[in-house]
């Protein structure tokens, strides 16, 4: 558990010295486009089916985005993080998906786009974790990139985190809060 703990906050002070920090709030450091961020199973502000928590069998649920066009995009990642007064844990980080990318389907986490990398969650395992927390916050966050996530082997969440901060140029988020 304080191994999480730590991890948790290295990823906060990551973001947060990156100018971006999502997960700790909006940038004051720079200017970050908007993107549209939906689902045909998820609604801002209500709770996450259960099919996509630890008590069902979806994976990750469909995701959508758009915004204006960014000539400087060259690539786009999700996060998906949770909050509880207690603690906060990522729970699926997809990054290098293609630019021209506008969506994603049931359980994409499982076949993800071609060319694209999952990191290591909190827990520790590649790719999407269902939640599990029955009262939190889910934050499913879509960032565009101004380039790839470039990290040699098997790099630890908060590197992967931090590089998606430093190449942030527009995102947008979605969240349900509590588990249906």
């Amino acid at each position: 558990m304080r191994r999480i703990a730590v991890s948790v906050t290295v990823v906060a002070v990551a973001f947060g010295l990156s100018g971006c920090a999502s997960f700790i709030g909006k940038s004051q450091a720079k200017d970050i486009a908007e993107i549209n961020v939906a689902s045909p199973e998820l609604r801002e502000g209500k709770p996450l089916p259960s099919e996509y928590s630890c008590r069902g069998d979806q994976g990750s649920p469909p995701l959508r985005w758009s915004s204006q066009p960014l000539s400087e995009a060259k690539s786009i990642a999700i996060v998906v993080d949770s909050h509880t007064s207690n603690e906060s844990a990522v729970h699926w980080v997809l990054y290098n998906i293609p630019a021209t990318t506008t969506e994603l389907g049931p359980n994409a986490a499982a076949d993800p786009p071609e060319g694209s990398g999952q990191a290591k969650v909190t827990s520790g395992k590649v790719g999407y974790e269902p939640p599990c927390q029955n009262r939190a916050s889910y934050r499913f966050t879509v960032y565009t990139l101004n380039g790839k996530v470039d990290l040699p082997g098997n790099p630890e969440l908060p590197e992967v985190l931090k590089k998606i901060a430093d190449k942030t140029i527009a995102r947008g988020r979605l969240t349900a809060v509590n588990i249906e």
